[in-house]
């Protein structure tokens, strides 16, 4: 299920970047292409964030 939801936001992420792009370029709306451009960065690094693995967690001993 977690390779799918990364899948996803990895295609959300080109749309937007690639959005932003067109917006910037073809239509001239500097605001709307920035912000869209930002939002593809942040899925990217959501993405990033959660491929890495992490360390694993220490089991809780009774004392």
């Amino acid at each position: 299920m977690a390779g799918t939801l990364l899948s996803i936001l990895m295609l959300a992420g080109v749309v937007l970047t690639g959005g932003g792009i067109h917006a910037l370029v073809k239509r001239r709306d500097r605001k709307r292409g920035l912000l869209m451009i930002l939002a593809g960065i942040v899925m990217f690094a959501n993405v990033a964030i959660s491929a890495i693995p992490g360390p694993d967690l220490p089991v809780l001993e009774r004392k």
